[in-house]
C-alpha cells in the first residue's frame, strides 16, 4: 500500500512562488512514476507534470518554463517549484503515484493519490 502526504501549499500573490512536496513511505518509491494534477472548481482534474523512474519529465503547455517536477529519491519526496504564479493556477494540487513505465498526465494512469494541498493566486 502506497501513502502520500502533500504540503505546501498557501495564498500567494499574482508572479510569486511556491513550492509543493509530496513524501511517499510504503513502496520503492524510485521505482514510480509520480505526478502533479490540480483541480479548479468545477473543472476537472487535470495533468500538469510528472517524471518517471528515470527522470524524464513532462509538462502541461499551461505550466511549462514556470513550474519544475524534482525528486530527491534519498528523502522519498517529490517537489513541484511553482514560479511566475497567475491566478488560473489557482486549485486544489495533488501528487500521485503509479507503476507506469513512462512519465504520463493521464489521471486515469495513477491509482495512489495524496490529500491534496490547496494553491490560490491573487
Amino acid at each position: 500500500h502506497v501513502q502520500l502526504v502533500e504540503s505546501g501549499g498557501g495564498s500567494v500573490q499574482t508572479g510569486g512562488s511556491l513550492r509543493l512536496s509530496c513524501v511517499a513511505s510504503g513502496h520503492t518509491y524510485s521505482s514510480y512514476c509520480m505526478g502533479w494534477f490540480r483541480q479548479a472548481p468545477g473543472k476537472p482534474r487535470e495533468g500538469i507534470a510528472s517524471i518517471d523512474d528515470d527522470g524524464t519529465t513532462v509538462y502541461a503547455d499551461s505550466v511549462k518554463g514556470r513550474f519544475t517536477i524534482s525528486k530527491d529519491n534519498a528523502k522519498r519526496t517529490l517537489y513541484l517549484q511553482m514560479r511566475s504564479l497567475k491566478p488560473e493556477d489557482t486549485g486544489m494540487y495533488y501528487c500521485a503515484a503509479d507503476l507506469v513505465p513512462i512519465a504520463t498526465m493521464s489521471v486515469a494512469d495513477f491509482a495512489y493519490w495524496a490529500q491534496g494541498t490547496q494553491v490560490t493566486v491573487s
